[in-house]
């Protein structure tokens, strides 16, 4: 029976039973705790061989009840012990010198094996310490790695997919609105940088009151307290996919509403102004406020304006409302949504002039998504343009390739024109493959051509815009003269000079007029030859 089960039948705890003399290997007699004068450690007894008193046999007995890689520890420990204390180790075997020196002896003993115990684990803890704290760096040296792979493969690859036309097509949906692209600031930090940008803004962002976070704007400290305005969004239907949403206007709101209007037919603005201190979340006001500021050429007070509008407006959005899927539909023809478009587009526009062309496309793409199939607010006349401007070449093609076939997007003049630019910019970039080059090359070629034959008026008013003075050839020849613009209709007129005066800044680049110049002679070689396309392009105008 082993002693665990002894312990227990006698009821006594471990280390507190009294060791017999014949195991300590003392005689019948003798009580005390030291061995006769001239007994050494062969005189003990079979069972505690190695055993010098009683308290060694407590160790041994809490070493047996340990688990073995335990008991190997100690061993390795006691075997360094003597190999290092030669000296502790001879002042023990000098047995034989008296009775008083070994009771010495052994009554310092009690008090050193405690210690030498309790080394071993302390070092064991410092190791752990040890273990933890580069587990630790090891682990945040992982998460800095994945991070960093993850943002390389969502710029590389991770979005985008080969087309078998040779051109990278964004996996997403064309529509998809990335929420870090809606905050100025972060365009303006890879502009300038982030201390450029924000300056001593940060301390004052730790102090806002407001805690709510929202997407399209950011809450400032100057601006009232928000409370609920009394506009609400609800979910009307959901049709394959799509959900179609609604603004509502509670009792309440409209009541303001109508002191609104009354304001308005005042035609007085401190009208408006009294009643945005009474209502400081009014959305109309908000508006024609902003309005008021930007013909008084207060440009930082409209735009704050917009921004507390559109602030007010997402504090309204249903739950399910995304603003990022691109499956949210708004009926610009119910009057409590055409709030939230023009306080989009106003917004796009300021953000345009401030030098954010990405972060302009994001809103374009946003309000495009409102409403595709009706564009109420004509954002497609736009869209090329600040594709160009931000440089997202990409997305223009895959919204030409994807909705030409049902939206004939090549009959609009700015689309005719900037797709092609679009292509000749992709052929000048050196890190695409010799094949995507050739390509892009070869379709910017083919559809320039295409949008001078179908829209001659563009060339002359674009050519005056970037101070370039055409060769005798082409202000001679009628195809590109005079007529070609007095006989076309008013609005085609319109959209050229729309485009015209936006995009004539980009067509400026020395490489862009040698290209564009090349394929103006070709067109007059085949206006001359009579090729049937000018004929069918001239019937389509």
């Amino acid at each position: 029976m082993s002693r665990r089960a002894l312990r227990r039948l006698r009821g006594e705890q471990r280390g507190q039973e009294e060791p017999g003399l014949g195991e300590l290997g003392l005689d019948g007699g003798r009580e005390g705790l030291s061995p006769p004068v001239g007994a050494g450690r062969g005189h003990r007894g079979p069972s505690c061989s190695g055993v010098s008193n009683r308290f060694e046999l407590i160790t041994a007995e809490e070493s047996e009840d340990e688990p073995p890689p335990r008991e190997e520890r100690a061993n390795a420990r006691l075997s360094e012990r003597d190999a290092a204390g030669g000296k502790n180790e001879g002042a023990v075997t000098k047995e034989t010198e008296g009775d008083g020196q070994r009771d010495g002896e052994e009554a310092e003993q009690p008090d050193q094996t405690p210690v030498l115990s309790n080394k071993p684990r302390k070092k064991k803890k410092k190791r752990k310490t040890k273990k933890t704290s580069a587990g630790e760096t090891l682990e945040d040296n992982d998460l800095e790695d994945i991070d960093s792979l993850l943002e390389k493969i969502e710029d590389t690859s991770g979005l985008s997919q080969q087309t078998q036309s040779g051109i990278i097509a964004d996996s997403r949906p064309l529509l998809y609105v990335e929420h870090r692209n809606l905050n100025p600031e972060n365009e303006l930090k890879r502009y300038f940088g982030a201390r450029a940008v924000l300056g001593d803004q940060r301390p004052r962002q730790r102090q806002r009151q407001y805690v709510r976070s929202t997407w399209l704007t950011a809450p400032k400290n100057t601006w009232p307290r928000y409370s609920k305005t009394g506009i609400a969004m609800q979910l009307v239907d959901t049709r394959r996919g799509v959900q179609h949403f609604t603004f509502e206007h509670h009792r309440e709101y409209q009541q303001v509403q109508f002191k609104f209007l009354d304001a308005v037919e005042s035609m007085d603005p401190n009208n408006i102004v009294l009643l945005l201190q009474m209502n400081p979340y009014h959305v109309d006001s908000l508006l024609q406020l902003s309005d008021v500021c930007r013909m008084q050429e207060d440009q930082e007070m409209a735009r704050d304006l917009i921004e507390r509008a559109l602030y007010s407006l997402e504090c309204a959005f249903h739950p399910v409302f995304s603003l990022t899927s691109g499956t949210c539909r708004l009926d610009y023809r119910r009057p409590e949504n055409r709030a939230f478009f023009l306080a989009l587009f106003k917004h796009l526009m300021f953000l345009e002039k401030r030098g954010c062309p990405r972060t302009a496309l994001e809103f374009c793409k946003l309000i495009l998504s409102l409403d595709p199939e009706n564009d109420p607010l004509c954002v497609l006349l736009l869209i090329d343009f600040l594709s160009l401007r931000a440089r997202e070449y990409t997305f223009l093609t895959r919204i030409f390739q994807e909705w030409e076939s049902h939206r004939n997007l090549s009959q609009l003049p700015n689309f005719a024109f900037s797709v092609p630019l679009a292509y000749f910019f992709l052929s000048q970039q050196e890190e695409r493959s010799e094949l995507e080059i050739s390509q892009a090359r070869e379709r910017a070629a083919r559809l320039i051509q295409l949008a001078l034959i179908m829209f001659p008026s563009v060339l002359m008013p674009l050519l005056d815009r970037c101070s370039v003075q055409p060769d005798a050839r082409v202000t001679s020849h009628p195809f590109f003269g005079l007529n070609a613009q007095i006989s076309q209709p008013p609005a085609l007129n319109q959209l050229t000079s729309l485009y015209v005066g936006r995009t004539h800044s980009l067509w400026k680049d020395p490489a862009v007029m040698a290209w564009l110049e090349t394929h103006v002679h070709e067109v007059l070689r085949m206006v001359d030859a009579r090729d049937p396309l000018v004929e069918d392009s001239e019937h389509k105008r």
